[in-house]
């Protein structure tokens, strides 16, 4: 009998495969491929992350057993990124957490930018040369449309921590290597900076090591987290003798909005800013129309007194585009005559708008209960969540019920595959609304 011959109710893990001989378990992850790319039933299914990353190769027709090969970056551009990236400031705490124990476990470590372009590699000399006879070296590409699944691509591609290894990569030149990655994000807005990786030889493998890679990442975000409080702090100090001696509501912001100081207005953590802002009048949904006066690190936004908060004032919103066609950013766009602006959206807050998008008559907080946990008693939770959301587009979604106000025109961007639609949603109403398309 096979010896890599598995029951099929068996569940495939990282921790299982640990278990195992690595040239039994090399055989099994082997089969599963092959037996999976062929459109046969393997004898046990790849974990679900891996399947989902193959199902996206496969949907990009690319060649299993094409090369690694990459244009790499020009060494100034690849300086001007290293120039342009906040993980810059943390890499030091990046190298002191995985560096050594990567060169001690015969590894190396790997940090990319949000492109996946490597930036920085370190480790095992020996690993760094074989490194580099696949194209895992500075200036390279390592999403999935560039080498298929791999831990820095898919981890790019899910916005979450994966480990990689041996044949459960796409491409068959990386089958000797083992690799784990997290994605490390700014604390200030959620914005993707990059992924963390350690990778080595299939025979480096532990299941822990996604663990500790994780670990560092949310430890350089831990680090960023607080340079951005106190240059807050910092922004506070300057603004708050200002916001004594102004008249009327107003509020001192940094450049991404974080509040650092209000006045004659209940006190909020953020308030949506344009994705260009200059001195000047501009309509926020939040606040209304605003005067905006530079601050150093910041800004100042005094409310014009004579508009009201509803939405319905000159230069109000006119148009929102809800952007889900890329998976793993979802945005939302509000335009009107006095400019407009683009934020990022939550996973939660991209399926109630998608959901109000839907119901352009308004939805009960019951309704959108069911809608996304199947249980319509879940209010409180739904209640909370819009309330959130209201915070920055009070001028742009009334409530009783909620919903788009009559006057916005609303448009939704979906992906062309419909599964990338909210892919990683479990709410039935998306569910049911991606599979009718």
């Amino acid at each position: 009998m096979d010896n890599t011959r598995l029951d099929m109710n068996t569940r495939l893990d990282m921790k299982r495969l640990a278990a195992m001989d690595a040239a039994q378990a090399a055989r099994l992850l082997h089969r599963v491929r092959e037996e999976t790319l062929a459109g046969r039933t393997p004898p046990i299914a790849p974990r679900p992350e891996i399947d989902a990353s193959w199902r996206r190769m496969a949907r990009l027709g690319l060649d299993p057993d094409r090369g690694t090969s990459s244009v790499l970056l020009r060494r100034d551009e690849l300086e001007q990124r290293r120039r342009g990236t906040l993980l810059a400031e943390v890499l030091e705490t990046l190298s002191c957490g995985l560096a050594g124990i990567a060169d001690a476990s015969r590894q190396i470590m790997v940090v990319t930018d949000e492109h996946g372009r490597v930036l920085w590699r370190e480790g095992h000399p020996a690993v760094m040369r074989q490194a580099t006879g696949i194209c895992l070296e500075e200036g390279a590409a390592w999403t999935e449309g560039a080498t298929g699944t791999n831990a820095v691509g898919t981890a790019l591609a899910t916005r979450r921590a994966v480990q990689v290894h041996s044949a459960e990569h796409y491409v068959q030149a990386l089958h000797n290597w083992t690799c784990a990655a997290a994605p490390v994000h700014d604390p200030r807005d959620r914005r993707l900076l990059g992924v963390l990786d350690v990778s080595g030889p299939a025979s480096t493998f532990h299941p822990s090591m996604l663990a500790l890679v994780g670990s560092v990442a949310r430890l350089a975000e831990a680090e960023l987290r607080e340079r951005h409080r106190g240059s807050v702090e910092r922004l506070r100090a300057v603004a708050a003798p200002i916001l004594c001696r102004v008249g009327g509501r107003a509020v001192a912001v940094d450049v991404h909005g974080w509040t650092a100081a209000v006045t004659g207005l209940a006190p909020v953590d953020r308030i949506a800013l344009p994705k260009t802002l200059g001195s000047g009048r501009v309509w926020l949904p939040s606040l209304g129309l605003c005067a905006v006066e530079p601050l150093p690190g910041g800004w100042l936004l005094r409310v014009e007194e004579d508009t009201a908060r509803g939405g319905t004032e000159p230069g109000a919103a006119s148009r929102v585009v809800l952007d889900l066609s890329r998976p793993h950013r979802r945005t939302v766009a509000v335009s009107g005559e006095a400019g407009n602006w683009q934020q990022e959206l939550s996973p939660r807050h991209a399926e109630l708008l998608y959901l109000l998008a839907l119901h352009p008559e308004g939805r009960t907080a019951a309704e959108l209960a069911q809608d996304v946990f199947g249980d319509r008693t879940r209010t409180v939770t739904v209640r909370a969540e819009m309330s959130r959301v209201r915070r920055t587009l009070a001028g742009v979604l009334a409530h009783r019920p909620y919903r788009f106000r009559e006057e916005i025109a609303v448009e939704v961007l979906r992906p062309a595959a419909p599964e990338d639609l909210l892919p990683h949603s479990a709410a039935p109403a998306v569910r049911t609304a991606g599979a009718a398309r």
